[in-house]
């Protein structure tokens, strides 16, 4: 299982799509293909922008396909972004 802090690497407020990207090409995407569970920890993260969670996630769902979401769990996720996940994921699984 991979366990990703994103506070550790963003911040308590996410917001650098560069950070995002980063963490999805170095972390999240060698993690899947190697069929490892992704835990995308956001311990003390108080908020983040939707173009953060969209770099993270998208792509991943993109070409993995929704399936892929099995893998993932978001840990520790205040209200606002548990909202930016849904938002993200639902414009994914809606084929944009």
């Amino acid at each position: 299982m991979k366990h990703i802090k994103i506070f550790d690497k963003a911040g308590s407020f996410a917001e650098n799509k560069d950070i995002a990207k980063t963490i999805r090409i170095k972390e999240i995407v060698p993690a899947i293909e190697a069929k490892e569970d992704v835990v995308l920890d956001f311990d003390k993260v108080d908020t983040a922008t939707q173009s953060f969670i969209h770099a993270l996630i998208s792509d991943v769902i993109r070409k993995q396909g929704n399936d892929v979401l099995d893998c993932i769990t978001f840990k520790a996720c205040n209200n606002t972004i548990k909202q930016l996940i849904n938002i993200v994921v639902e414009y994914m699984q809606n084929g944009n």
